[in-house]
């Protein structure tokens, strides 16, 4: 869930009127704020029965008891669908899966409540609380505060049946994803480990993760592993023979914009490992984690004011139209930068055209009634809806997206040595990298990426050489503006070979006593700064 007070230093100018507002419409930290059971309706105050199958529930309906004022204040987000009644199955561990289930190790960050579930043949499952409870986020000074209500209170922004509708349109899309299924954890539930008190009367989501097992994901044939997020990205910029499946990448982001699920970062991806004949290893990704789709938030004059896009615009309101796209594409702005470095203008157009060919009104209709009965009854028509009207734009919305990738681009190498071969002309910049074919088992040329970048469309390019001895050879030819570009030698004695002028051009060294006597000559464009090898968010 969104952390609405994590953007402090930004808000200092606003922090008098929020107080204010705060302290009149939330008062201080409430000890009780969730509901003690999910459970509504006859027997709900009783024990459950031994036998019983399914119960009558809610998400949460703390969030949909306070006024008109309040609401007017923070926002009426989804806390009608939080407080909707729902049928729901009871989780038995004993028939939940094949062979049944035994507690895991425990996950979640400083929001969620979740917990790995081990199922026969080394499965895996994930079970998460559809409620939050993010007063982790706040200092512990501030937890006793009306700070801790607002940030709890946050989490009725989000839609929390959200991802059940989210398998029919990623299997049409052609995305990889999880089978999400609504459960009831039992009060009396004792086969958690020591994460049974944390699950007892909640909602939660039961999904099978995709296993190192390649006939246990159809859809991922011949894959030989999965790995996540940070581990893919130090073997993509430790080692050349790893890369990205960028076209399998951009679908996946794509179908994130369309449904409107702005968290993307770098963690919230798994990744598909495909060794290939060349010796080459492709990633293809696995989305994960869809608490964020549907999001409501800019409803009441707290939340809009902290969305602006001068704030923290990455809280993205879903809605017919798109938006301040930047904001939606926010939080995954390194990993894009990254897995979509090679695709053109072209390629977006191509496959934002794809998935509208893809989505039809019939499947997006099929999508939206996985929601609860009483769940769709207040939002499925709206939702369904604005997806029509998405698909319809997301064309518009690839083209902007490319855009905002292609004002400043940053292009990293590897731990091993590369030459990056640049040549800028008044109109377009084209970069060409090639990795020492020791480190490269192909049978082929050097050559692992290549790309034109159009004055019209890119400020600014950075190319990061990350590691080893790399040679940037820069050829500028003809007058005019040309592209700005920001070199960066990394480790290594690292070589930086210009012809032609050399205005808007720097390179940055981490140590400039490192740089061999050809960079040396060239003083006149190095800055002398320390240069620190990228890190991701």
């Amino acid at each position: 869930m969104p952390h609405f007070f994590a953007h402090l230093p930004r808000l200092c100018c606003y922090l008098p009127v929020l107080l204010g507002v705060g302290l009149a419409t939330t008062g201080c930290s409430r000890r009780h704020f969730f509901q003690p059971d999910a459970r509504v309706g006859p027997g709900s105050a009783q024990a459950l029965p031994p036998t019983a199958d399914s119960v009558l529930a809610t998400a949460g309906r703390q969030y949909n008891k306070h006024s008109g004022v309040y609401y007017w204040f923070w926002g009426r987000h989804y806390r009608k669908v939080w407080a909707a009644p729902v049928t729901a199955p009871v989780l038995r561990l004993a028939t939940a899966a094949p062979g049944g289930l035994k507690p895991g190790k425990p996950g979640g960050g400083f929001q969620s409540i979740s917990m790995t579930l081990e199922g026969r043949q080394e499965r895996e499952y994930a079970l998460r609380a559809l409620d939050k409870d993010p007063s982790k986020t706040l200092p512990k000074v501030l937890r006793p505060t009306f700070l801790l209500n607002a940030v709890r209170d946050a989490t009725s922004a989000a839609m929390p049946y959200g991802a059940l509708t989210v398998p029919p349109l990623a299997q049409a899309a052609g995305v990889p994803h999880t089978r999400p299924r609504l459960v009831y954890v039992r009060p009396d539930e004792t086969g958690l480990g020591e994460m049974s008190e944390r699950f007892r009367g909640k909602l939660a989501l039961l999904e099978e993760k995709y296993e190192e097992v390649a006939s246990a994901t159809p859809d991922l044939a011949g894959v030989t592993n999965f790995v996540g997020g940070e581990t893919v990205l130090k073997k993509v910029y430790f080692h050349p023979a790893y890369y990205f499946d960028q076209p399998a990448f951009l679908r996946a982001r794509l179908l994130d914009m369309l449904i409107g699920d702005w968290d993307r970062h770098e963690r919230q991806w798994d990744w598909a490992t495909f060794p290939e004949n060349n010796g080459l290893v492709r990633f293809q990704p696995i989305p994960k984690d869809r608490d964020q789709v549907y999001f409501r938030f800019d409803d009441g004059l707290v939340p809009w004011l902290a969305s602006r896009r001068f704030i923290a615009p990455q809280f993205h309101t879903f809605r017919e139209h798109y938006g301040y796209l930047p904001g939606l594409v926010y939080q995954a702005e390194f990993i894009d930068q990254r897995a979509l470095a090679q695709l053109t203008r072209a390629d977006f157009q191509r496959m934002a055209t794809d998935l509208q060919r893809r989505l039809p009104d019939s499947l997006i209709e099929r999508a939206t009634h996985r929601l609860p009965h009483a769940v769709f009854a207040l939002e499925g028509v709206r939702i369904g809806n604005y997806l029509k009207a998405r698909r319809q734009a997301l064309p518009q919305a690839a083209d902007a997206y490319y855009l905002e990738l292609a004002r400043e681009p940053n292009l990293g190498g590897s731990a091993f040595a590369e030459r990056f071969v640049v040549n800028r002309y008044p109109d377009s910049t084209t970069v060409r990298v090639f990795s020492s074919t020791r480190h490269v088992p192909t049978t082929s040329d050097s050559l692992r990426f290549r790309r034109t970048y159009f004055t019209a469309e890119t400020h600014t390019l950075t190319l990061d050489g990350l590691g080893g001895d790399d040679i940037f050879e820069v050829n500028t030819i003809g007058g005019g503006r040309a592209i700005r570009l920001q070199l960066y030698g990394g480790e290594g004695n690292n070589q930086l070979l210009p012809q032609g002028s050399a205005r808007r051009l720097k390179l940055y060294p981490r140590e400039v006593s490192k740089l061999t006597a050809a960079s040396r000559q060239q003083e006149p464009y190095l800055s002398r700064r320390r240069h620190t090898p990228v890190e991701h968010k």
